[in-house]
């Protein structure tokens, strides 16, 4: 066992010399899950004015405490004319502050009559008014190039006007399943092959990961069709990523069609699920190269290997630092385990609490349970030669956005 490599080192050897892909312009209505290419800069204040946070009447906070004319009605996108002095305006959420007033007070705490507003003393400058520019001021970072948009994100930019925006484009991934025994579920079985569980699995984290998965392919257990079936990934996608094929075996093909194409690298990492791990480099007509990332075939180091290692590399190929690693959390374990030489991944669910976060292990960690990652909310890291029991504290990396 003396011969197996960290995570941390595969990692490096991954993103070694990874550079962002090209940016694209997106509508904005379409641009949800996307990376930010540039810096975003406000062209505008946000609020433009100021204006009113409740229903209520506007006024000067020296004229509180005594009945005020109402000389005015201000809605939400109406034109407002200055406050006369001595006066207050009926003003409604949303409504800008008309030039005099200075605070604004609640509607329950006013009385009303005869065109005239009871104003209870003691308001203070500034009660209830959103100044121009309390959220955004114009010349401001808006938004970071390398983020994510999300919802509030969207929401920031269409509150500038802004219809178009810069965004990495999906780096396109061709996933391919290697072996015969391997086939479609619209496909009966055969004697000694299985469904090929791996391939949406695979694609969905790829496309939660913001990859554009645009080669699904199935390679036969041949030499000359392996190599053009690479060749053509190759051509077509930034990423190749492959399950299973990839070992010493008389059928395995890919890691040939590799040594042949460019350049592999295999992988013993101390890792459990997942101990092979395979890297590479495939060259383009052009001059440029695919990355190569040959995951294991179990699904359950499939699984574990796709958010080690496709997820940072996504993240490196998008320019997003959110992406190229996973929360990391502490909690208070509720299970018993002890590892070997090999660090050991866990699917954990946790439970929040207010006196903290515990992990709950699935009973079963065999590498042929693929159940187990249905419910995991992380993969609770446990390193080599390590006792763990109930009440300890592990480290846990969270498998969310």
């Amino acid at each position: 066992m003396a011969d197996l490599q960290p995570v941390s080192a595969a990692l490096e050897a991954l993103l070694a010399g990874v550079s962002p892909v090209s940016a694209e312009e997106a509508a904005l209505d379409a641009a949800g899950g996307r990376v930010l290419a540039d810096n975003v800069m406000a062209a505008l204040n946000v609020p433009p004015f100021d204006n009113s946070a409740m229903d209520g009447y506007a006024l000067r906070a020296s004229d509180a405490g005594r009945w005020l004319p109402i000389s005015q009605r201000i809605a939400a996108g109406t034109q407002v004319a200055p406050l006369a002095p001595g006066s207050c305006a009926r003003i409604f959420t949303g409504g800008e502050l008309p030039a005099g007033a200075d605070c604004v007070v609640m509607q329950e705490r006013v009385s009303v009559e005869a065109g005239k507003a009871l104003i209870p003393d003691n308001i203070p400058p500034d009660d209830n008014v959103r100044r121009q520019g309390r959220d955004v001021r114009l010349g401001d970072c808006l938004l970071n190039k390398g983020l994510r948009l999300e919802a509030a994100a969207l929401g920031h930019l269409a509150g500038q006007g802004i219809t178009q925006v810069s965004v990495r484009r999906r780096p396109k991934v061709a996933l391919l399943s290697t072996g015969d025994e391997i086939v479609d579920p619209c496909t009966p079985l055969a004697p000694g092959q299985i469904y090929n569980s791996n391939r949406p699995m695979l694609k969905r984290l790829l496309e939660r990961f913001g990859a554009d998965v645009v080669q699904i392919v199935s390679v036969p257990d041949d030499y000359a069709q392996t190599v053009a079936l690479l060749t053509q990934a190759a051509a077509d996608a930034d990423v190749v990523v492959s399950t299973g094929g990839v070992s010493v075996g008389e059928e395995d093909h890919v890691k040939a069609a590799l040594d042949a194409l460019g350049e592999l690298d295999l992988w013993r990492l101390a890792i459990r699920p997942g101990k092979p791990l395979a890297l590479g480099r495939l060259p383009r007509a052009d001059g440029s190269e695919a990355r190569f990332v040959g995951l294991p075939g179990n699904p359950v180091s499939g699984f574990v290997g796709a958010w080690l290692f496709l997820r940072p590399l996504m993240g490196a190929l998008l320019a997003c630092p959110a992406l190229k690693a996973l929360p990391t959390l502490t909690a208070t374990a509720n299970f018993e385990t002890s590892t070997g030489p090999r660090q050991h991944y866990m699917r954990v669910t946790l439970n929040f609490a207010p006196s903290g976060i515990t992990a709950q292990a699935f009973a079963d960690q065999n590498s042929g349970v693929l159940s187990s990652c249905i419910e995991a909310d992380a993969l609770a890291v446990i390193p080599p030669h390590h006792q763990v029991t109930p009440g300890d504290t592990v480290s846990c990396l969270w498998l969310a956005e």
